[in-house]
């Protein structure tokens, strides 16, 4: 659930505060903190997610932690073609499946499902002018990018997602990190 206070986006995520980029996320009780697949969903501490960017390259940074956006046509995984699965850059969280992503014409890598619903976060987006739906990781609070109704069938989603934030391992399609 994302509330918007003091011209800030909240996310309520289970009373514990959590800054992304001056943004304050918080996690709801209701949530579980294990996945359907079995993930640890527990919400990083600030200390986590300092700690794990410290790793991050400027472009991941901005992308990442301030919302920013890679140009398109040019992140590392729009033509990826092989076998594996998805992971969130910063917590590793399984994010998509290589089965679920196909070619959107957008410019960046697009897929129709998330690898479990309860690892993305949805997150109401009005900026520049439009109005859409940003999605975070669930456990860290990275920005992946948003989804669109405009998406293949049998979903109808359209995941566009930025390379920066994604790391791929490949092979089994359900391999767990």
């Amino acid at each position: 659930m994302a509330i918007v206070r003091d011209n800030k986006m909240h996310w309520v995520l289970d009373n514990v505060t959590l800054g992304i980029g001056g943004v304050n996320i918080m996690a709801e009780s209701s949530k579980p903190t294990t996945s359907e697949s079995g993930y640890d969903l527990t919400p990083w501490t600030p200390s986590q997610r300092e700690a794990a960017a410290k790793d991050l390259t400027p472009e991941e940074r901005q992308v990442m932690l301030y919302q920013g956006t890679e140009p398109p046509f040019c992140g590392g995984f729009l033509k990826n073609k092989h076998d594996g699965v998805y992971e969130c850059r910063l917590c590793r969280l399984p994010l998509f499946r290589s089965t679920t992503k196909f070619e959107s014409g957008t410019g960046w890598p697009s897929f129709s499902e998330p690898f479990d619903k309860d690892h993305i976060a949805y997150i109401p987006d009005h900026s520049h002018g439009m109005t859409r739906t940003e999605i975070r990781c669930v456990r860290c609070g990275g920005h992946l990018g948003h989804v669109f109704n405009d998406g293949p069938r049998p979903t109808g989603q359209r995941y566009c997602i930025n390379s920066v934030s994604l790391q791929f391992v490949e092979g089994n399609n359900e391999a767990k990190s």
